[in-house]
């Protein structure tokens, strides 16, 4: 593939006429700030950047890309813990420019731009008592982890992200737009529900929102040493709990302020809950939550936008990130044993461990009905190492990959894709597991020549 160094200039100037938005090459003063993404341990360095505002800007990229044998890029919030939004020598093609939010209240759908961030269509909606499955950080990138399938606080009320897609604008890689739902281009709707960038570039996304406009709920801590029990009863909790109650499991360690000073450096079997039903129930339903006698809960009644802004201040772009994720089935004897261990020896203050249970709504489609092929797990775990200082970047990929290794014989198998790094085809394929063949079929048709490969990526079949 060609640098975009190596092409005429005469030729990316013709290109920079067909576009309404800006083109940011590395010789621009506001290169280095335009290749930052959220995790500060990437240091890709594009060759080129276009900063796209409309969807004839996107046609042009994409054309410009294949025309000239580039690598291509694609970049909406700039999460993904691979830095897969950035290429070097490449084209990024960057969609933040692409921002719109509009609420139908007929049918309480809600349209959104390919470049927004969550956070931006929680503010957007909240006011009309809605909401839409995502994250747990307000600051991802709505098309990021929505074709991922996006897992959150209301998956076990409202399903997945993508369970509440209903619409996406596309931009294929012969430069061509359509639009995917369930009676148009059905193929590419059912792969892009769980299948990532490989199929085209999303310019906009239709979803059906939920009425929630408050929740109850909150994080509460035990200490490490009880990781074992509350992971017991945990799991057996969570499974049997009403739809409208969802909780992640964490260890972690409280690296300071908000929480008070008792509390600081050191380490907790932790979970975050979220309850969408009636409020006058909450306290009801949390009473056997707290009967295990946390050694701090900070649960009450909260607008839902503050329980998905509750990390972001802890958790700002730029810090040092390394991933590792798998699915899991059960939480059995050795599996807590080694969180106890693992969590117990956190390296960094911001460094923790996840697991999200896929119970519920989520569990009730099925595992062919959308590319999102782990319907049947239990949860979703992943291990961060997280740090802002580069020095202890090697640190904290250590105790990631040691904890990861410890746990995966217990796996399923596969990972969330919107959790892995850049891990190589095997695990791409494992995290498909039996929907990745039908993958493989849908991009040969749409991308034969692969121009969408810097992602989690689906090769197309032979």
């Amino acid at each position: 593939m060609k640098a975009i160094r190596d092409i005429d200039l005469t030729i990316i100037d013709s290109f920079k006429s067909q576009l309404r938005g800006k083109v940011v090459m590395p010789t621009d003063g506001n290169y280095n700030k335009t290749r930052k993404v959220y995790n500060g341990m990437i240091d890709k360095r594009p060759g080129m950047f276009v900063m796209c505002v409309d969807v004839a800007d996107v046609i042009a990229s994409v054309n410009f890309g294949r025309e000239n044998d580039v690598l291509v890029a694609i970049r909406g919030g700039g999460h993904n813990g691979g830095g897969l939004g950035l290429c070097d020598a490449g084209m990024v093609i960057d969609l933040s420019g692409l921002k719109f939010i509009r609420v139908d209240t007929s049918n309480n759908t809600v349209r959104v731009g390919g470049g927004n961030l969550w956070g931006e269509v929680d503010h957007a909606i909240h006011p009309f008592g809605l909401a839409i499955p995502a994250g747990i950080i307000s600051t991802t990138g709505v098309g990021g982890l929505t074709l991922g399938g996006g897992v959150g606080h209301l998956s076990r009320k409202y399903g997945l992200t993508i369970d509440n897609l209903l619409e996406a604008d596309m931009v294929l890689a012969d430069g061509s737009f359509v639009i995917v739902n369930a009676n148009q281009n059905t193929d590419l709707f059912w792969a892009i529900r769980g299948g990532g960038s490989n199929f085209g570039i999303v310019t906009a996304f239709k979803f059906q929102a939920h009425p929630v406009k408050t929740v109850f709920g909150g994080p509460t801590l035990w200490p490490i040493e009880q990781t074992e029990e509350i992971m017991a009863w945990y799991h057996d909790f969570i499974t049997n709990a009403p739809d409208e109650l969802n909780g992640f499991i964490a260890t972690m360690t409280i690296p300071g302020p908000p929480f008070p000073e008792f509390l600081h450096l050191k380490q907790f079997c932790g979970i975050v809950w979220c309850y969408t039903g009636d409020m006058a129930k909450a306290k009801e339903a949390f009473k056997p939550i707290l009967a295990k006698n946390p050694i701090f809960e900070h649960v009450g009644e909260m607008p839902y936008p503050a329980i998905q802004t509750l990390f972001d201040g802890l958790m700002p772009p730029g810090m040092q990130w390394y991933w590792r994720a798998d699915f899991f089935n059960e939480l059995g004897a050795e599996v807590r044993a080694q969180h106890l261990k693992y969590g117990s020896n956190i390296p960094t203050p911001l460094s923790q461990m996840h697991l999200y249970p896929i119970s519920g709504a989520a569990s009730r489609i099925g595992k062919e009905e959308t590319a999102w092929a782990y319907r049947d797990a239990k949860y979703t775990g992943v291990i961060v190492g997280v740090d802002p200082d580069p020095v202890n970047a090697n640190k904290i990929t250590k105790w990631c990959k040691d904890y990861w290794e410890a746990l995966h014989d217990y796996s399923s198998g596969g990972a969330y894709s919107n959790f892995l790094m850049d891990e190589g085809q095997e695990r791409v394929k494992a995290s498909y597991r039996h929907n990745y063949d039908r993958l493989a079929q849908i991009k040969k048709q749409y991308d034969p020549n692969n121009l969408f490969k810097v992602n989690q990526n689906i090769k197309p079949s032979a």
